[in-house]
């Protein structure tokens, strides 16, 4: 009897949408509820690359643009061998954001187009569920601590909520919108309902290529 592969589930959005918290409720209601998942979150700031990624968001170093736009895929390429090691043994993954936060994030810089900082995660695993946060950035900015890392400006913020915007328009991917600014019960009863019908719909399907 071969293992049904677990989901994966992607949490994305601007800076302060709530994510983090959302992937915890939801890794500890699956949980509960006797399905196995875990949590991950991009970029992971424990490999080497990690570290790299963290300094610079803390404004402890600089890099040169196209450099941390490569080093962030970096940083999910490198856990692509445990993601798929961890799906295959049935597990759901709740990653808190993925490649969409790299691509929008660096295209709202000044010169970066869309196809540019697609590139380099072509063919990364593709997730079963995509869930956009949205936020307000002004309501966002209201929240705690916003403004300590490098890219929590407002104005900044709204430019990436527009690059997210317009990557949502790709039918390829499953998109669903839940409004973040509700209370935090609210936004997981929804993302539950979203994450538990796409883990029943792909059991039996084969994980796919992102952007390809």
């Amino acid at each position: 009897m071969t293992c049904r592969r677990g989901a994966l589930i992607v949490l994305e959005g601007v800076d302060k949408a709530g994510k983090t918290t959302q992937c915890k409720k939801l890794v500890q209601a699956l949980q509960e509820s006797g399905r196995p998942a875990e949590m991950m979150r991009f970029p992971d700031r424990t490999t080497k690359i990690g570290h790299l990624i963290s300094s610079y968001l803390e404004r402890k170093s600089n890099l040169e643009d196209h450099t941390v736009h490569l080093l962030f895929s970096a940083n999910r390429w490198e856990l692509v061998p445990e993601m798929k090691e961890k799906l295959e043994q049935g597990i759901s993954l709740v990653v808190d954001r993925y490649a969409f936060s790299g691509v929008a994030f660096t295209s709202a810089k000044p010169g970066f187009s869309l196809d540019w900082c697609k590139g380099p995660d072509v063919g990364l695993p593709k997730p079963d569920l995509v869930m956009f946060l949205k936020l307000n950035p002004a309501e966002a900015e209201g929240r705690g601590e916003f403004g300590t890392e490098r890219y929590e400006t407002t104005v900044f913020q709204r430019t990436v909520q527009s690059r997210f915007e317009q990557l949502m328009k790709d039918p390829s991917v499953n998109w669903q919108v839940i409004d973040a600014a509700r209370c935090i019960d609210d936004v997981h009863t929804d993302i539950k309902e979203h994450t538990v019908n796409a883990i029943n719909k792909v059991e039996e399907q084969p994980l796919g290529d992102l952007w390809k």
